[in-house]
């Protein structure tokens, strides 16, 4: 009995045990059950969030300054992967936020460092010789110029002063009516002539026409001085065919005069340039009211001199991104000069040779401090691409003017037919505006940075185009607020600032050193220069872009005549040496009818 017990108590704790086990079992099974489907719906949850948080970082809301496009029919190397936005409506896909520029910067973008302590200084000094102790009768010198209207404004400029060098009387110069811009306006119908005559006639004696000899006018002998052309050679090759023939006439006369002269020639081609030539009254007038009209949509503006026409791009020899279509319509227009050089884009960019697109133009001014509500008045021609190119400057700075949106067609109907009266409305905003910006190393950037820096210094910004280029080709690979302290690190020395260049570096008309005096003021207490001090709330960057400056001006002046793009002046001139020594073979050249030349087109 006692051993059948033991087996019935231990089946019995087998099965109890038998049917713990399966409790137990079947319980963590419906708890297994329950448990899957709700951390496997968490688990989805999470991967969501992780998506869409993917997703959010990658692809923020586009605003409207940062409206990149592809300015003509493809994309280009300088805006890799970036979407036409305007034709597929997509969003870009970027972290480089130009709406971040609304932020306001301490530097005062509207006013040049220290111009207060430079003042324009252009009266002659005792040693100058009146013209009439040393004008002689029996001298008539006359010159044509060449170019469009601040091309010809060099001419004139160094013809008072060659007419000054011979003793010569000078005759009222006669402007060019046949080059590329062709424009049949006189002398007098684009300058005052009688206030040129009667504001110089200590300096030179003017007339308006050559006198009559004998019973018939002096019939002026033509001949070709080269470029560059010192005092000295005026009077080895020039003063003795004047002595003989009594008149001469200078063709193609631009830039035939030596950029190092005397301190005392220096100061009469400023006289000449920025009190003389003043334009007619009625380009007067026209050009105040444009003004007038922008000052009253704002206290402040910009002038953008754009250039960035078909012709100039095409003389340029760069590419913009356009595909074949670009290379074979600019292609066509090059075919105009023969002389001009086989194009390398890439190398042309990397040197800083290259207009900037309007979309960089804006960049950069953006990047410099400039709002998107500031006003901004366009200078320019045909652009080349048309509204599409215009976008994107358009899309940061929508306050856009031109000369044709400020005043009506029948207002602007006495200028429109003539280039350089419609060039000398431009020039009188550009010279009156706020800050004026040069999108190349033109005559006409030139001229104004000179004038600009003689009446006070008012900020002529030009593009550094060779740091830039690196900039804007990387700018995707960085933050906005490190894309703006880099174009304000490299715009140091090309902002309009004084002594930004050298006196005597680069050329006269850009730089009128001579003509530029310095007020005791500005040396307080012994220390040096204040205008040393540029940009003061930029420490930082200041190091590295004053190293790029001394660089800059290390350059010869032969090199200086290189910058931008007026290297391409070298292959025109019909073969004249555009920076080598004279010799017999450049002076005395006979005057003869000509083609459409290079620096014709790049002028202005």
């Amino acid at each position: 009995m006692t051993a059948k017990k033991r087996r019935n108590e231990a089946d019995t704790t087998l099965a109890g045990l038998h049917q713990l086990l399966r409790d137990v079992f079947f319980r963590r099974r419906r708890f297994y059950y329950h448990i899957f489907p709700l951390v496997s719906a968490l688990a989805g949850c999470v991967f969501v969030c992780f998506v869409a948080l993917f997703l959010l970082l990658s692809s923020p809301v586009i605003h409207r300054d940062q409206l990149h496009l592809t300015l003509f029919h493809g994309g280009t190397s300088r805006d890799q992967g970036i979407e036409d936005v305007t034709n597929s409506g997509l969003e870009l896909k970027s972290s480089f936020d130009v709406s971040e520029s609304e932020k306001r910067f301490v530097r005062d973008v509207w006013v040049t460092d220290q111009s207060s302590f430079f003042y324009g200084c252009s009266n002659a000094s005792k040693k100058f010789t009146p013209a009439a102790e040393k004008t002689d009768p029996d001298r008539y010198l006359l010159i044509t110029t060449s170019g469009g209207l601040n091309q010809q404004r060099t001419g004139i400029t160094d013809a008072v002063v060659a007419a000054y060098i011979l003793n010569a009387t000078l005759v009222v110069p006669k402007l060019d009516q046949n080059s590329f811009w062709k424009d049949s306006s006189n002398f007098a119908e684009i300058f005052n002539v009688d206030w040129f005559i009667k504001y110089l006639s200590k300096d030179v004696q003017i007339v308006k026409k050559l006198p009559i000899k004998v019973g018939k006018p002096l019939t002026p002998h033509s001949m070709r001085v080269p470029r560059k052309c010192n005092p000295e050679c005026y009077e080895t090759h020039v003063l003795p065919v004047l002595k003989k023939k009594h008149a001469v006439r200078l063709g193609k006369f631009d830039y035939r005069l030596s950029n190092k002269l005397t301190t005392d020639l220096q100061k009469l081609r400023c006289r000449v340039n920025y009190h003389a030539l003043k334009f007619t009254d009625e380009i007067n007038e026209m050009g105040k009211i444009l003004v007038e009209r922008m000052r009253k949509k704002s206290k402040h503006f910009i002038a953008l001199h754009l250039r960035f026409e078909p012709d100039m791009l095409a003389f340029s020899g760069c590419y913009y991104g356009g595909g074949e279509v670009e290379r074979q319509e600019l292609g066509e227009i090059r075919k105009r000069w023969k002389s001009l050089h086989a194009s390398n884009p890439d190398k042309e960019r990397r040197q800083g040779r290259c207009p900037l697109t309007p979309k960089e133009v804006a960049l950069m001014l953006r990047g410099l401090g400039f709002e998107s509500d500031v006003h901004l008045y366009v200078a320019s021609g045909e652009v080349y691409g048309g509204e599409k190119t215009l976008a994107p400057l358009k899309a940061m700075f929508p306050n856009f003017h031109t000369k044709e949106t400020l005043a009506s067609r029948e207002e602007l109907a006495p200028f429109s037919s003539f280039s350089s009266r419609m060039a000398a409305l431009d020039f009188i905003v550009c010279d009156e505006s706020n800050v004026f910006v040069t999108n190349n190393n033109g005559n006409m950037a030139k001229i104004l940075a000179g004038r600009r820096r003689y009446f006070g210094h008012k900020p002529t910004i030009r593009p550094n185009t060779k740091k830039l280029y690196r900039l804007f080709t990387d700018r995707h690979n960085m933050t906005w607020q490190q894309f703006s302290s880099k174009v304000q690190a490299y715009q140091v020395g090309f902002m309009g600032e004084p002594n930004e260049v050298k006196p005597g570096r680069g050329e006269f008309h850009e730089n009128p050193s001579a003509c530029i005096c310095e007020d005791s003021n500005s040396n307080e207490s012994g220390n040096p220069s204040v205008v040393n001090k540029i940009h003061d709330n930029h420490r930082d960057n200041v190091k590295e872009s004053n190293n790029n400056l001394i660089n800059e001006q290390a350059r010869t002046e032969e090199e200086q005549d290189w910058t931008g793009l007026e290297f391409l002046e070298i292959v025109g001139d019909l073969g004249e040496k555009r920076l080598g020594s004279i010799t017999d073979s450049d002076v005395g050249v006979q005057a003869k009818t000509e083609g459409t030349e290079l620096e014709e087109l790049f002028s202005d």
